[in-house]
């Protein structure tokens, strides 16, 4: 084999990794991380879509080009970009290339198939609680939003009870640990948010709800895993039977 073939295999060589004093190959760099400011932005853009979609600004069906959603929120492009990414994997968007992005609509079929699983889940989170005996420290802001929520249904606030009842349950699954159990919770309860907040008016004054979480919070203070996961279980169903009758009975498509 000529020089001239060895010196291009060289060239070609050192332009993919930069020779040493020594003559060997020194390691290629590691991309850089992103800056904080970069990811800061993301962040923001992604928080405050996350927020219009949930609270019907960006109602489902909404679409809009990357550079339309950017100009809204007084930023650039590629932070935008990587927000409907995050967006995307939650099922809240679709991201449609050289369209931009849609707000997924949730139908009946969706809401059956969330409250399935949250319900599960959720059930089982009460269960891990109950069997580690929580104290009554641990307990009170559940105890609080209880007290709450009996407080807003009294002044007929359902946006106050709707906010309490939400409180409850965030402090019931992170009592769990159990960060797995927690993120997917959390993730189905954004899919689920828009279509219990578009039919809080239409259902039937909760108190079967308030008093649900009573019973909870009796079965948790008790240690009583069992019937903490059935109290919970119940609920749940109980509260999925009355929302798809709701949208069965206003003949509601998708919310």
């Amino acid at each position: 084999m000529s020089t001239s073939g060895r010196d291009t295999r060289n060239e070609r060589s050192a332009r993919r990794w930069p020779v040493q004093h020594d003559g060997t190959f020194a390691a290629r760099e590691s991309p850089q991380p992103a800056s904080p400011q970069s990811s800061s932005r993301v962040e923001v853009a992604y928080q405050r879509l996350r927020a219009q979609i949930l609270d019907n600004t960006l109602p489902p069906g909404f679409r809009a080009l990357e550079q339309e959603l950017a100009d809204r929120l007084g930023i650039s492009r590629t932070p935008v970009r990587e927000a409907l990414i995050r967006l995307q994997k939650e099922g809240l968007v679709e991201v449609i290339p050289r369209h931009g992005m849609q707000v997924l609509p949730v139908s009946p079929t969706d809401m059956a198939d969330i409250y399935a699983v949250l319900t599960a889940l959720e059930s089982a989170a009460a269960e891990i609680v109950a069997r580690r005996a929580p104290s009554d420290a641990e307990l009170a802001p559940l105890a609080q939003a209880s007290r709450d929520m009996a407080k807003a249904l009294k002044a007929d606030d359902l946006d106050a009870w709707a906010e309490a009842d939400e409180r409850f349950h965030r402090g019931l699954i992170e009592l769990s640990g159990n960060r797995l159990l927690i993120d997917a919770v959390l993730n189905l309860w954004d899919r689920a948010h828009r279509a219990r907040m578009s039919t809080l008016r239409m259902r039937a004054k909760p108190v079967n709800s308030t008093k649900d979480h009573t019973l909870l919070l009796e079965r948790l203070r008790a240690g009583d895993a069992r019937g903490a996961f059935e109290a919970n279980r119940a609920h749940r169903e109980r509260a999925s039977r009355e929302l798809l009758e709701i949208l069965e009975r206003h003949q509601l498509k998708q919310l």
